[in-house]
């Protein structure tokens, strides 16, 4: 029988080894504590800059070869992510969907109301979040049912977004911005372009062209063409607008010279799901598809026939998601997963709760942070770094999901939000990391590697500056730079001169 002592003994040996294998099961060597303490001083020196003076950065470096924390400084404080929210939406749904998972448009009907080519009822287009449908797409669609044969259809285009809620708005989200309406049907990101060019003569009404045009959208054409753009200063004209008012009516209003050049507005819409509607309807006909009926909201029959279908897989809404951090993408796609996870209809508040078991996997205390949204807009959103490198830790792990996650993430000085940051650096074609803006708010979260070939994934947040956030992006570039070009082997280097 072993001793108590013994016993003792064991435990407190195991707990040191414990200890020692926190970082990956490797000790570290005099050699890699000079090298390590000389990039601390180094990122220390890099936090001194004045863009941070009244600011507060979080940042926090683990090194996935070894688990050893290269650098951290306030890493356990709350943070607002602004677009690194996109990381926990995409590594969520990457992870919980499949990067085989699928997001359809489909054309139904009634079983019973299709005969001899005839649609005798209605014709029902039925969404399922795919945030990047476009035009294309739903001509595809109009131009199935054409290939199949049929030539009319005898009821109405109801479009039927049930698979999602209707609440259309991100909670926190400031009401003076004016950002995509959630949809499970939403086309084109849900946004009418106006071009507006100068009459043939002075003093009458701005030329508009709308894309696409459809009976969804009324305009309000109050401009007028002046002689030039100094009759226009002299006579105090107010500059060229384009606004919404009330649901899709859009006021355009102002001046422009008659030498002016086209300008271009891009404005949301309300309603997406009768929008997409809309231009479905214009589709169908120019297929030759007889259709007199109106376009509405409406749930489709529990027993439909499918007629057409739009498969859009998911990895590359994943990486339009994370490249050009799109904000309807993040948001429709944390409603899929709950609809997939939590049941019909996806709503936002079933997305989080998913995500927080998710978040839970990954060892992150979900107790401690909160969550609001699906892309960051909302300020309400609050985590710290410590959270999100343990979040890129457990995709780095998971192998199933490792390359695709990276795949979705900008590279510095190539693409996505990244391609005019960290050129000729170090970091450049290696780091790989998301992106996040909110005033007052920047951070840079993701992976890189270093000059010897040790990967590393590090989340940098820092908020409460005020202005523009170029200095505070300029220190994140530095920083990211110095950890792609980190060596080990330069304090050995350095003592053995």
């Amino acid at each position: 029988m072993i001793s108590l002592f013994i016993k003792r003994y064991l435990i407190i040996a195991l707990a040191a080894v414990s200890l020692l294998g926190c970082a990956g099961g490797t000790r570290l060597n005099e050699k890699d504590t000079k090298a390590v303490a000389a990039l601390r001083r180094r990122i220390d020196a890099i936090l001194a800059d004045s863009a941070l003076a009244r600011s507060t950065p979080g940042v926090k470096i683990v090194s996935l070869k070894t688990g050893e924390v290269l650098y951290e400084r306030n890493a356990h404080l709350l943070f607002h992510p602004a677009s690194n929210q996109k990381l926990l939406t995409s590594a969520a749904a990457l992870k919980l969907l499949g990067p085989d998972f699928t997001l359809n448009t489909s054309l139904v009907c009634d079983s019973a109301a299709l005969r001899d080519g005839i649609i005798h009822g209605n014709l029902y287009l039925v969404g399922r979040g795919n945030p990047d449908l476009n035009t294309n797409d739903l001509f595809g669609l109009a131009q199935t049912l054409a290939q199949k044969g049929i030539r009319e259809i005898r009821g109405n285009l109801l479009c039927d977004d049930y698979y999602f809620d209707d609440v259309r708005w991100g909670a926190g989200w400031m009401w003076d911005d004016d950002y995509e309406r959630f949809s499970a049907l939403a086309v084109n990101d849900n946004i009418v372009s106006f071009t507006v060019s100068p009459a043939a003569k002075v003093g009458e009404v701005a030329q508009i062209q709308i894309v696409p045009n459809t009976p969804h959208t009324d305009i309000i054409n109050t401009s007028v063409t002046a002689a030039s753009k100094a009759q226009m200063d002299s006579l105090r004209l107010p500059s060229l607008s384009v606004e919404r008012r009330g649901s899709n009516v859009f006021v355009i209003d102002g001046a422009l010279a008659l030498d002016a050049k086209p300008r271009t507005f891009e404005r949301t819409v309300v309603q997406p799901e009768v929008f997409t509607g809309q231009i479905l309807r214009e589709l169908l006909l120019q297929n030759g598809i007889k259709f007199n009926g109106s376009v509405q909201r409406g749930l489709s029959p529990a027993k439909a026939v499918t007629l057409a279908e739009h498969r859009a897989p998911l990895m590359p809404l994943l990486i339009n998601l994370n490249k050009i951090s799109d904000n309807l993408s993040a948001e429709l796609l944390l409603k899929v997963v709950a609809a997939e996870r939590a049941g019909r209809p996806g709503t936002g508040e079933k997305g989080m709760s998913v995500i927080r078991r998710f978040l839970a996997r990954a060892q992150v205390d979900t107790n401690a942070l909160n969550l609001a949204d699906g892309s960051g807009v909302s300020r309400y959103n609050l985590i710290t770094p410590d959270d999100i490198v343990k979040l890129l830790i457990a995709m780095w792990n998971d192998f199933s999901v490792r390359n695709e996650f990276l795949t979705s993430l900008p590279i510095a000085g190539v693409d996505g939000t990244l391609a005019n940051r960290m050129k000729g650096t170090a970091a450049a074609g290696i780091l790989r990391a998301k992106t996040g803006s909110l005033s007052g708010v920047s951070s840079l979260s993701g992976y890189t590697t270093t000059a010897e070939g040790e990967e590393i994934a590090f989340a940098m947040m820092m908020q409460h500056f005020l202005g523009s956030a170029s200095g505070v992006r300029r220190v994140q570039d530095q920083i990211g730079a110095e950890i792609s070009g980190f060596r080990r082997a330069r304090a050995a280097n350095a003592s053995s001169k």
